[in-house]
């Protein structure tokens, strides 16, 4: 995880975005417990109310459970919830920038269209 304090980011966004990434790439598998607000807290002397915060946003999102005495765990079908909200994310908000930047340039929507087939290919 790494974290920055510098951030315009709020610190418990940062620790609901790390855990999101590491169950998108598969560092925190589905069904396994994730590192315990106490863990992250000491390891890197964050407050643990900031990382329950951001642990709690993963929980209304349900892509980790809280079992009581255990910790906090993966949910089942996590990752694919979270790769749905990048999807999302990308199209609703950067795939539209793009577009707005190029008809803003005026690139029409052929040399766009030529324009993402080359950037596939490399």
């Amino acid at each position: 995880m790494n974290f920055n304090f510098d951030s315009d980011i709020a610190l418990y966004q940062q620790v609901s975005e790390e855990i999101s990434e590491g169950i998108f790439n598969g560092s925190y598998a589905e069904g396994t417990q994730i590192p315990s607000t106490t863990e992250i807290s000491k390891n890197y002397k964050i407050n643990p109310a900031t990382i329950l915060k951001g642990m709690n946003q993963l929980v209304e999102e349900k892509l980790i459970e809280k079992k009581r005495g255990l910790g906090m765990f993966v949910t089942i079908g996590a990752q694919q919830k979270v790769l749905n909200q990048r999807k999302d994310n990308f199209i609703n908000k950067e795939l539209l920038k793009v577009l707005d930047e190029a008809k803003k340039l005026n690139i029409s929507q052929e040399q766009l269209i030529e324009l993402v087939e080359r950037g596939y290919e490399k």
